[in-house]
C-alpha cells in the first residue's frame, strides 16, 4: 500500500467513520457550514466495527482520531454510532486531557437522543443499529438521561451493513429490512419513530420508510448532527477562532480498494478524490 505523505495545516474539522455511512453525515455538515475546511477519514480497511469487541473498537477509533488530529483537525466528529457508543467517552476522559487538551471529540448519539421529543408523540422510539451499538445499551442510557419519560427499543440491523456496502441484490436487502423491522415492531407496537442508529442506513432510508407503517417516522442522523455541531461551534469561541474560514474537503481511507473509493463517492453523493493512508493501530 502506498503511504501518502500529508501536509499538516491546522484549523480543520475532522470526521471519522469506521466505514462509509459517515459520508452522509459529512455531506449534511458541509452543506450547513460551507465556511470551514474538512478532513474525512474512513477506516474501511478494518470495517465493519459492529462485530468487534469494545477494546478493538476503542483502539481502532483512537488511532483514527489521532491521525485526524496529527493532520490538522481541531475538533473531530465520530460519525459512527458504533465508535460513539464504544470509544467516545474513554477518549474524552482518558486521552484528550493528557494528549490533546485543546482539541475536542464529539459523538452522534447524544445529539440524536436530545432531539427525540420533537419526533415522537407516543414516547416509544425504535432504534436500528449494529450489534455492538445495541450491546453497549448507550441509546437506552442516554435516553434515560435526556428524555426519561420515553421508551427506547434497540434492534440489531442484522446483515444490513454488509448488504449495503457490498451492494448486494435488492431482493436480499428488502428481505432483511422486513426481517429487522418485523422484529423491532413485535417488541413494541406503540413505536411511532425509528432512528437509523447506523449511518449506513441513511442510504436505504427510502426503502425502510416504505416498509414501515405510514404512521412511523424515519429519523436520519445527518441533519440532526449538523445542526448540533453548528450550535456547538457557535458556543465555543476557543474552537471557532482556530477553524479556517475557507471551504475544502479532503477524503481519505485506510483501504486501497478502488471499489471502496467508488462506494465513498456514492455515499457522499458526488465525484470525489480519495487518498489511501496508513497508520499504526496501537
Amino acid at each position: 500500500m502506498k503511504k501518502v505523505r500529508m501536509i499538516k495545516p491546522a484549523g480543520k474539522i475532522g470526521v471519522f467513520d469506521s466505514g462509509l455511512g459517515g459520508l452522509a453525515v459529512l455531506r449534511e455538515v458541509t452543506e450547513l457550514m460551507p465556511e470551514y475546511e474538512y478532513l474525512y477519514l474512513g477506516d474501511n480497511l478494518r470495517a465493519p466495527y459492529g462485530d468487534k469487541s469494545q477494546e478493538q473498537i476503542f483502539r481502532h477509533t483512537l488511532s483514527g482520531v489521532r491521525w485526524l488530529f496529527d493532520n490538522g483537525a481541531e475538533i473531530t466528529i465520530l460519525a459512527c454510532n458504533t465508535a460513539s457508543a464504544n470509544a467516545l467517552r474513554k477518549i474524552q476522559r482518558e486521552i484528550l486531557p493528557l494528549e490533546y487538551p485543546d482539541k475536542r471529540v464529539l459523538g452522534i448519539i447524544i445529539p440524536t437522543v436530545e432531539s427525540m421529543e420533537s419526533f415522537s408523540s407516543s414516547g416509544h422510539v425504535g432504534i436500528l443499529a449494529t450489534e455492538a451499538t445495541v450491546a453497549s445499551e448507550v441509546f437506552e442510557t442516554e435516553m434515560e438521561k435526556h428524555n426519561p419519560g420515553m421508551r427506547t427499543v434497540c434492534q440489531s440491523g442484522g446483515m444490513l451493513v454488509d448488504l449495503i456496502e457490498r451492494d448486494r441484490d435488492l431482493k436480499m436487502l428488502i428481505a432483511e429490512i422486513e426481517n429487522v423491522i418485523g422484529k423491532l415492531l413485535d417488541r413494541d407496537g406503540l413505536i411511532d419513530a425509528v432512528i437509523l442508529g447506523c449511518t449506513h442506513y441513511a442510504l436505504i432510508a427510502g426503502q425502510i420508510e416504505r416498509i414501515l407503517p405510514k404512521n412511523i417516522k424515519v429519523i436520519e442522523q445527518g441533519g440532526i448532527v449538523a445542526a448540533k455541531l453548528a450550535d456547538y461551534i457557535d458556543r465555543h469561541y476557543e474552537i471557532r477562532r482556530i477553524l479556517k474560514n475557507k471551504f475544502s474537503v479532503s477524503f481519505h481511507t485506510t483501504s486501497g480498494s478502488e471499489n471502496v473509493k467508488k462506494l465513498m463517492a456514492r455515499f457522499y453523493g458526488a465525484d470525489i478524490q480519495v487518498s489511501t493512508v496508513e497508520y499504526e493501530v496501537l
